[in-house]
């Protein structure tokens, strides 16, 4: 496999980034390529998830390996365990206790990244989801200010062990939580100007997360802006959770028109990502890889078969897996799928 690695790790950010085709590879996997997942991943009424939406792990080789995974409807992340072929639900890791008249607020909890003993699960950060429009922007404005509120939040779940097999509550160190990057996009001149707005409405929504180094990158999937570039928000960790400069830096990347990101991890001193539909209609999803030093973005290929990717069951979660002569091996977990329907994915070399 041709390798996809620039040795060094300068994080050269650019207003605009270049794709570089490659042409239209097609991942595979097939029905055996379904993964098991022992004991439960919850919902929030208690039974089993159907908004999984995003894993991270504490190592990147090896198997088994300690992991983190969010649903978006709670407000409680959940540890699990990934062997090969397999995932193993553990304890819940509370995040947030935000109320509306007595009723507990979701995170909306859209992505999860790991670095240097600690985990982070990304907010939302946009307005609520409302399909019926049953939430009035007048009559319903103090429920909605508080439901962002509730999202625009990024969590830091500091944990003793980064070499652990699998990990407990008993694992934690402490939880921080930061509000601070919602004030960074409302200070951006390319994003402010959707803040609040609905998805529908080409609103922000994050729904990627990773931490290259010191600094962390937020992925969105909303809005879509000018010539179809989606964009990442790189921050400084120190500016989300002490008293350190942000250093705020977009990334404009060529996904196309009403395309954004669904999940980030960081591979090969890079970001992968995993791009689908800005809005709630099917596919086409697409795995790229982008070069941090270089600016450029490499297409993979089209995962959208090889998930089952329809309207309903939306692909949300990406986890490398291993590189080896055939090519990239991923678990894709989907959102609409019952604890996320984990799928063993090989993106082939080019």
């Amino acid at each position: 496999m041709r390798r996809l690695l620039t040795k060094h790790l300068t994080i050269c950010m650019l207003l605009s980034s270049l794709i570089v085709s490659v042409g239209p590879l097609t991942a595979w996997a097939d029905e055996s390529g379904i993964w098991p997942v022992k004991g439960k991943l919850v919902s929030n009424k208690g039974d089993k998830s159907k908004n999984v939406s995003g894993i991270a792990c504490t190592r990147t080789d090896k198997f088994p390996r300690a992991c983190l995974v969010i649903d978006d409807n709670m407000q409680a992340a959940q540890f699990v365990t990934v062997k090969d072929g397999e995932l193993r639900a553990g304890d819940q890791v509370p995040l947030i206790d935000n109320q509306f008249g007595g009723e507990p607020l979701e995170l909306d909890g859209e992505g999860v990244a790991y670095a240097d003993g600690s985990f982070y699960v990304m907010g939302s950060h946009g307005h609520p989801r409302d399909k019926k429009k049953k939430l009035n922007p007048t009559k319903d404005a103090e429920e909605i200010r508080a439901r962002i509120a509730a999202s625009s939040q990024i969590i830091r779940i500091r944990i003793k062990s980064t070499t652990a097999a699998a990990l407990t509550k008993n694992d934690i160190l402490d939880i921080q939580r930061s509000s601070k990057l919602r004030k960074i996009i409302a200070a951006d001149p390319s994003l402010n100007r959707f803040l609040d707005r609905r998805l529908e409405n080409n609103g922000v929504t994050i729904e990627g997360v990773a931490v290259l180094g010191d600094r962390l990158f937020a992925g969105f999937r909303g809005p879509t802006l000018e010539n179809g570039r989606s964009p990442i928000l790189s921050v400084t960790l120190g500016g989300l959770f002490a008293t350190e400069p942000a250093e705020p830096r977009l990334i404009l990347l060529p996904l196309g028109e009403g395309r954004g990101v669904r999940d980030l991890s960081p591979l090969n001193d890079g970001l992968l990502i995993l791009a689908g539909p800005t809005g709630d209609d099917a596919g086409p999803y697409g795995v790229y890889w982008w070069n941090a030093a270089s600016g450029n973005l490499h297409f993979l290929a089209d995962i959208t078969k090889a998930t089952a990717a329809t309207a309903q069951q939306k692909p949300e979660a990406i986890l490398p897996l291993e590189q080896g002569p055939l090519g990239l091996r991923v678990v894709i977990l989907s959102d609409g799928s019952k604890e996320g329907t984990p799928r063993d994915v090989l993106i082939p070399s080019q």
